[in-house]
């Protein structure tokens, strides 16, 4: 049985899209229930130490105020659970100590927004400080390993640096990164006697409803989780954070429901970053250009106030065919706020450490980038030595160059120019391990000829829900205009988090389960009923076309759907599908691989870099529609290029100090350039729908290939994010 139409892969618009452009899509941060309090966060102005006093007296007698939570009157909340992506972090307000600054220290709860921000501003808290932990360097603190962050080792690098033709031996370091999407992070949290209805701006329903329910004692089946539409996340929003608790129970003791909404600068320290890191790479080759040795060591903060784990180096040990590589992750625990999760992470940061170091070892070898790249491509999963399950990225070299021009350049440094500006061009590969999760979902065809995709996944603007609109429309021959899907709901079937690039997989093989059973439910009905001119037939002798079923050989015998359930007397037939991720016994599975081409103008005497054009080639799989793909690409690229040149969370003695967006820089449209992306590659045979999650990846690679491009047009190697001018014209 199959399907004829050929929906997936158009580039049709966003199917949310209207709702979006006119404000109606409804976000957390919108939402409004009757007799709603309003909630405000009181957070430690200093790094470490301990609270001694806490006065509430006059901020209880404020206007309006209805309760006002420190640790004195918050219940003990036992931890959360282990989550696939790790530990929860630390419930609140459980003692006096502080660990961070910026940690909540006490809520307000008023009648207005303005009534509570002014209460809190009379709370008066004592704190005997103490000494904070914030250097790298720290002699009395021990690094650790992660349990999930094992050193990979293959052959003996050491030995084969020590043997090599040529050896590279540098650091690099990125900077400490703010997820910054534009929406404010928000809650509503209400309690309807004891079931808890929550709209949170998550990435995870499911993991919100679990850590909840855990929290205050009650069944999982007691909350609900409401995020249909979540805006920017970028990773902000993998974790239940602890004002979501504290919203929680705000509303519990409030005995009405509370909405807590950050502010800009609780952003940066509420909801995790991406942490600096300080990488040694050590590359060995012969002089034919093959990579005999690479060590990768990498450490990163891990905060005092809980867990995170962070793949750095560990993504080298799959990256070329190399007989020998060691890498190493190390965390250091400091007085900082939680790290976490932003788009690609370990990868982004990782990928500018070891391409740069690549970039670095073809000069060395008087080899063009590019080839030496080719001449140590992994063909097979360089670790396991299974074949890849698909893998272009040889593919993606060849185009890219093509289409940037890439062996037009010069080789030596400083060699091209236009005008007075310097001209340099750099590129880099592109990466992204592998990951799915099991996921649920249901597909209900109803008798009006309709039908319906549920999950309690989310969409934070990667298109989900326009994929798998038209995945369940070409599964079940409809127009797209007749397929609604439901998303952002806990009480929908279960699904994993929109993170590491894996939900579309993983939901995409649910729907595809969903609608199969679906479709054998109504062929069943059909074919055992004399009436249908579909009697008797088999899955292999018809087709889905039209909204219904058709015999391949005599398609004049047909049914819709409508029709095989008006006779039954349903209004609908609902199945739940569910997949799980794939075996990997036998094959490697692949992530999305890439080329990303830069070229760059450097005025030699201010220092400034612009990017002037990026080519990006990418090995996504199937792509389901090419408009979203292509998008996704782009905002990754821009990410990049933000990485690159601009972004850097600065803290002085432990406290951020550019926490605002006027501070806080991101590229806005002057900084972006033309960037051609293009396609290659197809169907990954590991997944039914045959797709990579491509959105994370296009962030790989680029903050290489520009640095790499400064290179080529400067001569001045910059081993440290951001590329700021102070660096060029140091």
């Amino acid at each position: 049985m199959r399907a004829s139409a050929q929906i997936l892969g158009a580039p049709i618009a966003r199917v949310e899209g209207r709702l979006k452009v006119t404000g109606s899509a409804p976000y957390p941060i919108d939402v409004a229930v009757s007799d709603q309090a309003y909630a405000v966060l009181v957070q430690s102005t200093v790094v470490r130490g301990r609270i001694r006093a806490i006065a509430t007296d006059t901020a209880e007698r404020a206007p309006g105020v209805v309760t006002i939570v420190t640790h004195a009157n918050t219940p003990s909340f036992p931890l959360g659970p282990m989550t696939p992506l790790g530990p929860s972090p630390l419930p609140p307000l459980q003692n006096a100590d502080v660990l961070h600054y910026g940690q909540h220290v006490a809520m307000v709860i008023a009648e207005t927004l303005e009534q509570a921000q002014a209460a809190a501003s009379l709370i008066t808290i004592t704190y005997d400080q103490a000494e904070p932990t914030l250097s790298l360097d720290e002699p009395s603190i021990a690094p650790e390993s992660h349990p999930w962050l094992p050193d990979q080792i293959r052959g003996d690098a050491a030995e084969a640096l020590a043997s090599a033709d040529v050896r590279l031996d540098e650091t690099y370091m990125t900077a400490e990164n703010t997820h910054n999407p534009i929406g404010l992070f928000a809650i509503v949290a209400e309690w309807r006697g004891d079931t808890l209805i929550v709209h949170d701006t998550t990435q995870w329903p499911h993991g919100v409803k679990e850590t909840l329910a855990g929290a205050f004692g009650i069944e999982p089946a007691n909350v609900r989780v409401q995020t249909p539409y979540v805006g920017g996340a970028f990773g902000a929003g993998l974790r239940v954070w602890p004002h979501v608790t504290l919203a929680a129970l705000g509303a519990k003791l409030a005995r009405r429901p509370v909405k807590l909404v950050l502010t800009r600068a609780q952003m940066f320290t509420s909801l995790g970053h991406r942490p600096m890191s300080v990488q040694r790479l050590r590359v060995g080759a012969s002089r034919d250009g093959r990579l005999t040795a690479i060590e990768h060591e990498a450490r990163s903060p891990l905060s005092i106030a809980g867990e995170f784990f962070n793949p750095v180096a560990a993504g080298t040990a799959e990256a070329y065919s190399c007989a020998h590589v060691t890498t190493r992750d190390r965390q250091i625990r400091l007085n900082v706020s939680l790290p976490s999760w932003m788009r690609a992470p370990g990868h982004a940061e990782g990928s500018f450490a070891l391409e740069s170091a690549i970039d670095e070892t073809a000069y060395l070898l008087d080899l063009d980038p590019l080839e030496l790249r080719r001449r140590n491509h992994a063909a097979v999963h360089p670790h396991s030595g299974h074949p890849w399950s698909s893998n272009a990225l040889l593919e993606c070299y060849t185009v890219g160059a093509e289409r940037f021009g890439w062996h037009g350049r010069t080789p030596a440094p400083r060699s091209m120019r236009d005008g007075r500006l310097l001209v340099g061009y750099g590129m880099a590969r592109a990466a992204l391990s592998a990951y799915q999760a099991p996921c649920e979902a249901l597909a209900t065809v109803r008798r009006d000829g309709s039908a319906s995709i549920r999950s309690g996944a989310t969409d934070i603007g990667a298109g989900t829900y326009t994929v798998i609109t038209q995945l369940a429309a070409e599964l079940l021959g409809l127009p797209v205009t007749r397929v609604h899907v439901g998303l952002g709901d806990s009480d929908m079937p279960k699904a994993p988090q929109q993170g590491g690039s894996g939900l579309t997989a993983a939901l995409g093989n649910a729907v595809h389960a969903a609608c199969r059973d679906v479709i054998h439910a109504m062929l069943d009905l059909a074919s055992k009923d004399e009436r249908s001119p579909l009697h008797g037939c088999t899955v292999h002798t018809v087709e889905i076309r039209n909204g219904g079923i058709q015999r391949l050989r005599t398609p004049a015998d047909n049914e819709s759907f409508a029709e095989i359930l008006d006779r039954n007397g349903l209004e609908e037939l609902t199945r739940e599908g569910a997949s799980e991720p794939p075996s990997t016994a036998t094959m490697a599975h692949a992530g999305p691989f890439g080329a990303q081409f830069v070229e760059v103008d450097v005025d030699p005497d201010l220092g400034t870099i612009r990017v002037e054009r990026v080519v990006s080639v990418i090995d996504g799989g199937r792509i389901l529609n090419e408009k979203l793909a292509r998008s996704q690409i782009i905002g990754g690229i821009v990410g990049g290029i933000g990485m690159a040149l601009l972004e850097e969370t600065v803290s002085i003695n432990g406290r951020p100090i550019n926490t605002s967006l006027g501070d806080y820089v991101i590229p806005v449209n002057a900084d972006v350039p033309d960037i051609d992306v293009s396609f290659v590659g197809g169907p990954d045979p590991m997944t039914e729908v045959g797709a990579k999650g491509i959105g994370e990846l296009a962030l790989t690679g680029v903050a290489a290939a520009i640095a790499n491009a400064v290179f080529h047009a400067t001569g001045k190697r910059i081993r440290t994010l951001p590329l700021s001018l102070d660096k060029v014209m140091d």
